[in-house]
């Protein structure tokens, strides 16, 4: 078989890309979403000319304790501190992989520590996305896992749209600019980032089309599988580069809650729900027998 580590943006992009190029690690120093020291790293690719950061090493939703989520005090400026220490290391270009964030202030922290640290110095950030929403949405989709109420909602959002105003670009309704609490938008309006859907760029760069068409059939696999997951999750946009290439698809998922309707736009074959090593064990040996 020809295991394929993937990702979409979210966690895991650096490593998926690292390991595809050749990559190595690189440690930087930094503050977590509360301002706490923590040290993220992020992986150098193509002789170092090519950095790639995941918003997750120092802004992550998992690095902050339930009872600590603070949606309003949470800062992106451990994300902007690794950004700067990657172009401190010579990259000329900085992929940032902005799943998994436990911030929603439109990248205000990010843009503040990479001013601090002397700007891009001619450097480049192209932004690897796993959502679609829109900057002025980040709150009212995101917040809720990130700690906020309804009300701590409302004042994010009003937060998100007096900031767009101050940005040479106007962020709002933008597609993928609500990525990581509008971090996304917040660097493509006030640093000129390019804004890329993560799926299509990882599989790309890892040859995958090529590597699909080779193989007898693709399994995928995904925690839950819903109607996200037609909105540019790796899982669907792997099930329908097979269904367009006539290559057979099936997934294992933590929990399937794909509409019938959505199911069949995919084209997945069988989808099997394991959530124990033994749950996955048996349902690689169903999908085995069934290939």
């Amino acid at each position: 078989p020809d295991l394929c580590p993937v990702a979409d943006g979210g966690e895991g992009t650096a490593e998926a890309l690292g390991l595809a190029h050749g990559g190595g690690a690189a440690g930087a120093g930094g503050h977590d979403p509360l301002g706490r020291p923590v040290q993220a790293g992020f992986v150098l690719v193509e002789d170092g000319g090519t950095a790639i950061v995941e918003v997750a090493a120092a802004s992550g939703l998992g690095l902050v304790a339930e009872a600590e989520r603070d949606a309003e005090a949470a800062s992106t400026y451990g994300t902007g501190e690794v950004i700067a220490s990657a172009i401190d290391a010579g990259a000329q270009v900085v992929l940032v992989a902005v799943g998994g964030s436990g911030t929603t202030d439109g990248g205000v922290g990010a843009i503040e520590a990479i001013a601090e640290r002397g700007g891009l110095r001619g450097a480049s950030l192209v932004l690897l996305c796993d959502v679609r929403t829109p900057f002025e949405e980040a709150a009212e989709v995101f917040g809720p896992q990130k700690g906020a109420d309804p009300a701590a909602v409302e004042r994010l959002t009003a937060r998100l749209h007096a900031v767009a105003e101050t940005w040479p670009r106007d962020p709002r309704g933008q597609t993928m600019t609500g990525a990581a609490g509008g971090l996304s938008g917040g660097l493509w309006a006030a640093l000129g980032a390019k804004l890329e859907p993560g799926a299509p760029f990882v599989l790309d760069a890892l040859g995958f089309d090529l590597r699909m068409r080779e193989a007898g059939a693709v399994i995928v696999g995904e925690g839950r599988m819903d109607a996200t997951t037609l909105e540019g999750k790796i899982a669907g946009e792997i099930a329908v580069r097979a269904r367009q290439a006539g290559v057979p698809c099936h997934a294992a998922c933590g929990q399937n809650a794909l509409s019938p309707f959505d199911q069949r736009i995919l084209d997945i074959q069988r989808i099997v729900e394991a959530t124990t090593l033994s749950e996955l064990e048996s349902a690689g040996e169903h999908l085995a027998a069934h290939l």
